[in-house]
């Protein structure tokens, strides 16, 4: 089946700013669902084998959408860089959640999307994201967390804090670029401002979507018990733990092979499988 790819569509949202979007979708004469993914932390749309990862679950029969968050360092004119480090130290979580639903605006009337069926796939912070919008949204009648938080209060503790409210930035390594990543305390006062909407644990207990978690069991970045314990807070969920996964299925920056990593497969599969068993043959 051969995959319709719409790269680079320009997304405008007044509450944030321009971002981009992908669109990946197999010529069909019926209505598609529509699978959004919601990269997370220093994450982007074109990161490591999420390209492979579109295009897997379009061939299934899927309108897929991947987008980079209007503040995730990015720039509609360079989408694979973190090029504007100002843009990164200004994001929130208000923020990532009004692209959220700007994206879902878009999409959910194109002429190709049943509007209703709707599925959130949301990776490590991007999860914990996915399931507020869920939690609000009652467009969104599936959810998907790959890797996810159960909670979004990650900030720097004790000394660092103070010195974070007093300096009014702090910085982290990207690993990959050696780039200084600002935050400002900004991020923070958003938290503390919309600390009940923000809530992860109690959007979990109140998201009313067929619901499934993934996680690999050696993530060296969220723990496998935050995916056991999203799962006890909504016990109508599914939990699938993939044996030795880690926080990516295996994935890298750059990702060279023209084929998926295989725990990251076994994850894409799962999601398929999943979809079609709780939303499209429902």
């Amino acid at each position: 089946m051969e995959v319709i790819k719409k790269e680079n569509i320009v997304i405008s949202n007044p509450e944030t700013k321009d971002f981009l979007a992908d669109a990946y979708y197999p010529e069909s004469k019926r209505k598609l669902p529509l699978v959004i993914f919601v990269h997370g932390y220093k994450g982007y749309k074109d990161w490591g084998a999420w390209g492979l990862m579109a295009e897997k679950i379009a061939k299934a029969g899927f309108f897929f959408v991947k987008f980079n968050s209007s503040h995730n360092g990015t720039t509609t004119n360079d989408p694979h860089n973190f090029g504007d480090l100002e843009a990164f130290g200004q994001n929130n979580y208000s923020k990532e959640l009004s692209d959220l639903g700007a994206i879902i605006d878009f999409f959910i009337t194109d002429d190709r999307v049943d509007d209703q069926k709707v599925i959130l796939i949301g990776h490590s912070r991007g999860g914990g994201i996915s399931i507020i919008k869920t939690s609000e949204d009652e467009r969104i009648n599936g959810l998907i967390t790959l890797a996810s938080v159960d909670t979004l209060e990650r900030f720097p503790t004790g000394n660092a804090f103070e010195n974070w409210k007093k300096e009014g930035v702090y910085y982290v390594m990207n690993g990959r670029t050696k780039q200084e990543m600002p935050h400002y305390f900004q991020f923070y006062k958003d938290f503390e401002e919309n600390v009940h909407r923000f809530d992860v644990e109690r959007a979990m207990e109140m998201a009313k979507a067929h619901i499934l978690i993934i996680h690999g069991t050696n993530d060296e970045s969220v723990a496998p018990k935050e995916a056991e314990h999203l799962h006890i807070l909504n016990p109508n969920s599914e939990l699938f733990l993939i044996e030795d996964a880690n926080h990516t299925f295996g994935a890298k920056e750059p990702w060279e092979s023209l084929d998926l990593p295989e725990d990251l497969n076994k994850a894409i599969e799962k999601c398929i499988d999943f979809i079609n068993d709780k939303i499209v043959h429902e």
